[in-house]
């Protein structure tokens, strides 16, 4: 090799390893040598990871994710902070309107949920120093096919007789008994015991062991939100029910006699004649509570068992007045215009019901009927008695009545 290759060969291995420095040089960490001044995406990673976050602490209820969720108790609360912004909507978008607490440490719909329908929640707040903290979730309701709800009477807020109970039929079969029991409460202000009575698997009753005293108030807590009734099936309820107590009126209907005497605190204020069920069709026997009153209502035979041969009913009066329902197969007390005037007091005609005298249209206040249907009120107690038939079944209708105390609280699951 000559010289001049010679200095050729060293001078390009130097121009490799030189650049192979500078390359190296390139991706060390002197922040100088970059010429970054120290502003790196790291570094501004690192100054925001130590800034102090927000002490303010959001509880959104249901837990974001849950399924069968209560229609009652969802929430927003914060702790260390106050709300400064709530929105609740349906999957769909719809606003669900609620409000913040005064003291702006809590959040509530401001009526009952939907059961099957989902829901996003998304909350702010601050701490005392005015950091910013977030917090949402998504739930979804519980279905009506894994929840049951009862339905009840007397209604919020009603005055009602004093033989009015406290009924409550729920829309599915209710299978763990004690349970739901156990998540109603009924009370008086008269201090009266009171006791359920399960007729069914759908049905309980409440009363004490004699009439509620009048002018008293009941209370009806349903507490039953979340309890379990059955298999998969939940409660959704959650409220208080109160209603009043009024006089005390209580009328016996004598069939032998064919008089009815009309009490109010014990003292009689007014006898009335009138017609029972005939030989034929003879009218329960027993204690019955007034459960529906009607100026006027249709009665057909064809829907309580009174047919012609044409299958028919045996009669079909289209404007009965004042008509008060005893019992849920079909037992009033109501007026009767066709019949003649002698028969009240006299003689027995009815398919079973008790008929007191009056007109055609309802529209005479002086006739007896209108007497007796003005001067009750839902829950006033009629007794019926030598009328030859059977005593009414405890459950057709509000007629509880006719099981002694011993029997009613042998029908209670707690």
């Amino acid at each position: 090799m000559t010289d001049s290759k010679r200095r050729r060969g060293l001078m390009a291995a130097s121009a490799l390893l030189g650049g192979v420095l500078v390359l190296t040089a390139c991706s060390g960490g002197d922040d100088k040598a970059s010429g970054s001044g120290g502003d790196t995406s790291q570094a501004k990673a690192d100054e925001a990871a130590a800034k102090k976050s927000s002490e303010a602490q959001i509880t959104i209820t249901p837990k974001d994710g849950s399924n069968n969720a209560s229609i009652n108790n969802s929430a927003v609360t914060v702790s260390k902070g106050t709300l400064t912004s709530v929105t609740m909507t349906t999957a769909d978008g719809k606003a669900v309107a609620g409000a913040l607490s005064a003291d702006k440490k809590s959040w509530k719909p401001a009526a009952q949920l939907e059961r099957s329908t989902g829901y996003k929640v998304a909350a702010e707040a601050k701490d005392a120093a005015g950091l910013v903290a977030h917090e949402n979730a998504s739930f979804t309701t519980v279905s009506p096919s894994n929840s049951f709800i009862g339905n009840f009477t007397p209604e919020d807020g009603s005055t009602v007789g004093v033989g009015m109970p406290v009924s409550i039929n729920f829309d599915k079969a209710i299978t763990n008994k004690a349970a739901v029991q156990k998540g109603i409460t009924v009370t008086s202000s008269s201090g009266q015991e009171v006791v359920g009575h399960w007729f069914n698997a759908n049905r309980i009753d409440f009363r004490p062991e004699a009439y509620w005293q009048e002018n008293s108030t009941v209370t009806l807590k349903l507490a039953l939100d979340g309890v379990q009734g059955a298999n998969g099936v939940y409660g959704v309820q959650q409220k208080t029910v109160t209603f009043h107590i009024g006089r005390n009126q209580v009328s016996y209907v004598d069939a032998k006699t064919k008089q009815m005497k009309v009490t109010q605190d014990g003292k009689t204020v007014k006898t009335i004649p009138i017609s029972a069920g005939s030989p034929e069709n003879k009218t329960y026997q027993g204690i019955m509570v007034m459960q529906e009153k009607f100026k006027e209502t249709r009665m057909n035979g064809a829907t309580v068992g009174f047919t012609d041969d044409d299958g028919k009913g045996e009669y079909d009066i289209k404007d009965v007045p004042h008509a008060i329902r005893l019992t849920s197969s079909g037992t009033f007390l109501h007026g009767n215009y066709w019949g003649a005037k002698s028969i009240f007091g006299s003689v027995n005609t009815s398919h079973g019901c008790v008929g007191l005298s009056d007109t055609k249209g309802a529209n005479d206040p002086n006739t007896p009927a209108a007497w007796m249907y003005s001067h009750s009120i839902l829950g006033d107690v009629v007794v019926v008695k030598n009328t030859g038939d059977k005593t009414v079944a405890p459950d057709n209708g509000l007629n509880g009545w006719n099981l002694d105390w011993a029997q009613w609280k042998a029908g209670s699951a707690v």
